[in-house]
């Protein structure tokens, strides 16, 4: 069975924040419902438009196999069913940073950063929910409209 590394349904909030960059592109910030973290990601919204009050489910993985053998480095469309055949918009990319916000205080947050091929994420919340990530790992987003 396929490990999970986050799981949580988003709500966007605001789309561009600092105006709009790319054509094809545009940069959302959405909150979690179930672990109140933070997004901004970017999505190529020529194929996958989202708007803001739109919720989605997002995933990370660090693979697409159902057993959960790990991702070979390829994947060949249509031999056989994936995690992928669940959801509405996939990326895969490296995780390159991880950093603490207010690391002494009492409301600690970290943030993880993912480069999914130059479309960059920001997770931000509890380091709790950032458990199973480490630095240089490979990870799947998985996105599905709710």
């Amino acid at each position: 069975m396929v490990e999970l590394l986050f799981e949580d349904i988003f709500t966007v909030t605001r789309l561009d924040p600092d105006g709009k960059k790319f054509d094809k592109v545009s940069r959302i910030e959405a909150r979690s419902e179930q672990f109140d973290m933070y997004m901004q990601l970017d999505v190529n919204t020529e194929i996958y438009p989202l708007n803001v009050g739109e919720k989605f489910t997002m995933v990370l993985a660090s693979t697409l196999n159902f057993d959960g053998t790990p991702d070979s480095g390829y994947y060949n469309q249509g031999q056989k069913k994936s995690l992928a055949d669940k959801y509405e918009y996939v990326m895969h990319g490296k995780l390159y940073k991880i950093s603490e916000e207010n690391s002494g205080g009492p409301n600690v947050k970290v943030e993880i950063y993912v480069s999914f091929g130059g479309l960059l994420m920001l997770l931000k919340g509890d380091p709790s929910n950032a458990a199973n990530v480490e630095l240089d790992q490979r990870l799947f987003l998985l996105m599905r409209k709710v």
